[in-house]
């Protein structure tokens, strides 16, 4: 929780409490249901929640925001996120009925109430958001193919909608593939932690 608090220091009791709960909840579920690594479960506040919220130093999304969370897994990024934006609302989507499962248990448990959560793969939704976020579930070329049916048209951001994509490495040929222009945000102009060393947002605009 003091990465956290270092980094947002701003938050209320109730998104203190419900991060705060993240911990035991994930801790407990991992043990049914492997939903994050087993090495990374005793970094969960670093590599999991933190790095979700990497997507809120890029972007702050205003009240009313759809927000789509394709390839949820575990809940990330959309749990912390949707904690961070509570007044925005959050579609996190896996193809995974377990994890899903487990994403739902979880968001019930901190009581958060602006998350619908479906066992669906990406392809097949037909709704509109304003963003989608993603933690390096495949390749950025294919990934537009998937969701660009289901960006809005209504952008009320300084970004235009688009895709907020979480990627680590280097990843020049892999954006070389992607026909829209794209632009990357190092994480580690935001967190100092040597994780964040390599990580990034890449923000494609649709």
């Amino acid at each position: 929780m003091e990465l956290i608090h270092k980094y947002f220091p701003d938050l209320t009791e109730t998104q203190v409490s419900q991060f705060a709960q993240l911990e035991e909840l994930y801790k407990d579920w991992n043990a049914k249901v492997n939903v994050i690594s087993r090495q990374d479960i005793d970094t969960l506040y670093e590599r999991h929640i933190l790095h979700s919220l990497g997507i809120a130093k890029v972007m702050a999304f205003k009240p009313g925001t759809s927000v789509l969370d394709v390839g949820t897994g575990g809940g990330f990024p959309g749990i912390p996120l949707a904690i961070l934006f509570p007044d925005s609302h959050f579609h996190l989507v896996d193809s995974i009925g377990k994890k899903i499962r487990v994403v739902q248990e979880i968001a019930d448990a901190i009581g958060l109430k602006n998350v619908k959560i479906e066992q669906k793969r990406a392809e097949r939704l037909e709704d509109q958001y304003e963003f989608v976020v993603s933690r390096a579930v495949t390749r950025l070329a294919p990934f537009v193919g998937w969701i660009q049916k289901n960006i809005s048209r209504n952008s009320f951001h300084d970004l235009r909608n688009g895709i907020l994509y979480l990627k680590g490495g280097d990843l020049q040929e892999e954006l070389s593939e992607v026909k829209q222009k794209t632009k990357t945000y190092d994480l580690s102009n935001y967190f100092a932690e040597e994780f964040f060393e390599t990580k990034k947002v890449v923000y494609v605009p649709l």
